[in-house]
């Protein structure tokens, strides 16, 4: 109830703005290699999925934290192909209910700054509702909101989400499933197509030297084209707010 109190005094202090067209970009897969510390210079309101137990995990939290930039967890999920190596901290289809949420807590607890989770892999792991529901009960917990990467048309992680009151979204798209100039332009204008059709967009994208160097050259323009880059959190309390302003004029008009 304090929370829909809230939604609904935002409603009337809800900034012209959020009208617009705004993009959240999530930078994925932070922590194994020195060289993601440079996507901390990436212009804008980026924000940054960070894998829980990586050796550059802290410091990047740290620095990013300094730097004001949003933090997620990518916590790693399991993968319909087996021969993926899902890294540290990973949440497994084997695992009970206690495994489960204590693997997940301990992640959390490395990365007190983060404001989010999203799945890295995951495309079994988010098929099953009961896994899902395990990791809800933690995120509502502790005021979490959730990224579905959407790694399978089949996921069940929103669905569980809405049912557990976790906050969550989904990604649009990724920018960089093929990493070259042709295919990442071609992507960004499909965000670009997405973030006017809906005013707002979702992407995901992955440190790589070619998707930094693209970003580099990218982001000055989406303002100068009438976009607005913003942290995730901020299109999650769009949604929210949205959904309290459609909930309120049902009950006017009764």
């Amino acid at each position: 109830m304090k929370k829909l109190a809230w939604l609904l005094l935002a409603i009337c202090s809800l900034p012209a703005v959020a009208a617009g067209k705004q993009i959240a970009i999530v930078i994925d897969d932070i922590g194994n290699h020195q060289r993601d510390l440079e996507t901390l210079n990436l212009p804008g309101k980026i924000s940054f999925s960070i894998l829980p137990h990586t050796p550059y995990s802290q410091i990047f939290a740290r620095l990013a934290s300094q730097s004001d930039k949003e933090l997620l967890l990518h916590i790693p999920m399991q993968a319909l192909d087996n021969s993926k190596a899902l890294g540290p901290g990973a949440l497994t289809s084997d695992m009970s209910k206690e495994q489960l949420q204590h693997t997940l807590g301990n992640a959390l607890a490395t990365l007190p700054q983060v404001k989010g989770v999203n799945n890295h892999m995951g495309s079994a792991l988010t098929q099953e509702s009961q896994p899902m529901k395990w990791t809800m009960e933690v995120l509502k917990k502790r005021n979490l909101y959730f990224l579905d990467s959407r790694t399978t048309g089949l996921s069940q992680a929103q669905n569980v989400a809405n049912l557990y009151g976790v906050e969550n979204v989904g990604r649009h798209v990724f920018l960089d499933n093929i990493v070259n100039e042709q295919q990442l332009q071609f992507r960004l204008n499909e965000l670009k197509y997405k973030a006017e059709r809906y005013n707002f967009a979702i992407a995901i994208a992955h440190p790589y030297p070619e998707t930094i160097e693209f970003l580099q050259r990218k982001l000055p323009e989406l303002e100068q084209q009438g976009f607005e880059l913003v942290p995730l959190s901020q299109l999650v309390e769009r949604k929210y707010i949205q959904l309290a302003q459609a909930e309120h004029k049902g009950v006017s008009a009764r």
